[in-house]
């Protein structure tokens, strides 16, 4: 089933990806999949999709990042990734206190959940 999953993990990531790189609140995407990214063409060139793994920058402190990661609803807040199940962690929090990560750092490892129902998610978390 890793060929279907792949291709639902990566369908999702793009369209939370594309999501994102509108909202107010988001400072910035990092997600090879977006035109705008720097590794945009490499990725495109050695890659067959850009995965299920993105991350963003709330905009705000360390504080504001907890405080979405805590609104959402149907992302677990775990470390782990290419499960079927949606996930968000402050990357910053799991590294301790040498983290060189910003503050405001999401990273979302993109499940199989509808990307509507994900993008909702994540809509009402910003808000």
């Amino acid at each position: 089933t890793l060929a279907p999953r792949m291709a639902w993990h990566q369908r999702n990531a793009n369209a939370l990806a594309a999501f994102l790189a509108t909202q107010p609140r988001v400072a910035a995407v990092h997600y090879p999949g977006l035109p705008d990214h720097p590794q945009h063409a490499v990725a495109t060139a050695e890659m067959r999709g850009y995965g299920g793994m993105l991350s963003f920058e709330v905009v705000g402190d360390r504080a504001d990042a907890i405080a979405v990661a805590g609104r959402l609803r149907l992302f677990t807040n775990a470390t782990s990734l290419g499960g079927y199940e949606s996930l968000v962690e402050h990357r910053q929090s799991s590294e301790g206190p040498t983290s060189t990560t910003p503050p405001g750092l999401l990273r979302l490892s993109v499940g199989l959940e509808h990307a509507d129902d994900l993008i909702a998610d994540l809509k009402q978390a910003l808000a």
